[in-house]
């Protein structure tokens, strides 16, 4: 397994994921690429660990594990893998920018749902609504004795 970038990766609005919290592995990748796709390891596995992370607010690293959905681990880290391309550098930027875009993402702040009270046009379609499946309903029973 080799180290990610030197220096870390870059997301935005002053922050850098510092390369030691990045490890990247290399796989053989499924898909076209000939004779090449079964000698050369040309997939990448970046894994970013985000318990060990102090960089980044507390809040972002909860959206971000959120976001994250099935690529993150038991072990708390996010695993991106890339295998779009045929060349390992190729593959190895796109799993980067992967990340950061993600990382991106969970720095946005969902906006607050504002409660609004229906309308009362919305509550006379309701009622009218209800009304008219009582209705239909009563016509489904049988005559009354």
């Amino acid at each position: 397994m080799s180290e990610g970038p030197q220096d870390g990766l870059d997301v935005g609005r002053g922050y850098i994921i510092p390369a030691r919290e990045l490890s990247e592995s290399f796989i053989r990748a499924s898909g076209p690429g000939g004779q090449n796709v079964n000698k050369v390891a040309s997939a990448v596995q970046l894994r970013f660990h985000l318990g060990d992370n102090t960089n980044l607010p507390e809040d972002v690293k909860r959206r971000l594990a959120r976001l994250a959905g099935s690529r993150l681990t038991l072990s708390g880290d996010i695993l991106i893998q890339s295998d779009r391309f045929r060349s390992q550098d190729r593959n190895r930027e796109d799993a980067m920018e992967r990340l950061a875009e993600l990382v991106r993402k969970a720095f946005e702040r969902p906006k607050p749902r504002k409660a609004t009270r229906p309308t009362k046009g919305s509550k006379e379609r309701r009622l009218k609504a209800k009304k008219q499946r009582g209705a239909m309903k009563k016509l489904r029973s049988g005559p009354i004795d």
